[in-house]
């Protein structure tokens, strides 16, 4: 009998251990980590930067008692403001520029005579057309040219604004975030202005540049 009663509250302590065991909160493993995953690059958007390099042409200088053809060389530097849709790898764009430029050219034209032709300022208005590999875009360009045509005959001097055209290509690379650096050709002809002593002057250039641009 004793026996019995022993087994029967060895038992019931047992059960009563089982379920408070039960009844303990185990704590819940931690949740992982989410992982962070970097937007796709994309061109999209307005950029504004700086620009520098240099021309190199040819103008035709033909008036009364004084013609030749001379070759013209010199720097230029100025600002560039842009806008890039991306549509897959399509890269369309608006692109504008306005530099300050020392492109100028002078020779004997005549008996006794000098000519120049110089260009002060310089300006595009192009659209672009690229093609994105990642962080690479070749692209081509062309549109609106637009620059002022000095014309100089021994002392006496005509200056006129034109407007031209210019067609071009370039290679943009992103790099550290916002910002991008590019190489551009463009060629570009400004057209006929009249010289002091009449007659006319053109402006005829090979431009190549570099450019640093910040994306917004």
């Amino acid at each position: 009998m004793k026996s019995l009663l022993l087994a029967s509250v060895g038992i019931l302590a047992l059960g009563v251990a089982s379920a408070s065991a039960a009844d303990i909160v185990r704590p819940r493993p931690a949740p992982m980590p989410a992982q962070v995953v970097a937007p796709p690059f994309t061109w999209t958007g307005f950029y504004i930067g700086i620009n520098g390099g240099g021309g190199f042409g040819n103008s035709e200088f033909s008036a009364p008692l004084a013609s030749g053809s001379f070759d013209t060389s010199g720097g230029l530097v100025g600002g560039t403001l842009g806008y890039n849709w991306q549509t897959g790898p399509w890269v369309w764009g608006l692109e504008g520029d306005i530099d300050w430029s020392n492109i100028r050219g002078s020779s004997g034209c005549g008996i006794g005579l000098t000519c120049e032709t110089r260009n002060d300022w310089l300006g595009t208005f192009r659209g672009r057309l690229g093609y994105a590999i990642n962080t690479f875009m070749p692209y081509i360009t062309g549109g609106l040219a637009a620059g002022n045509i000095k014309t100089t005959v021994d002392g006496l001097e005509a200056d006129d604004s034109r407007a031209g055209w210019t067609l071009g290509a370039g290679l943009e690379a992103s790099f550290g975030g916002p910002w991008s650096a590019k190489v551009e050709y463009l060629y570009v002809d400004l057209g006929d202005v009249d010289t002091p002593l009449g007659g006319s002057a053109d402006f005829k250039a090979n431009i190549v540049r570099a450019g640093l641009n910040y994306r917004f």
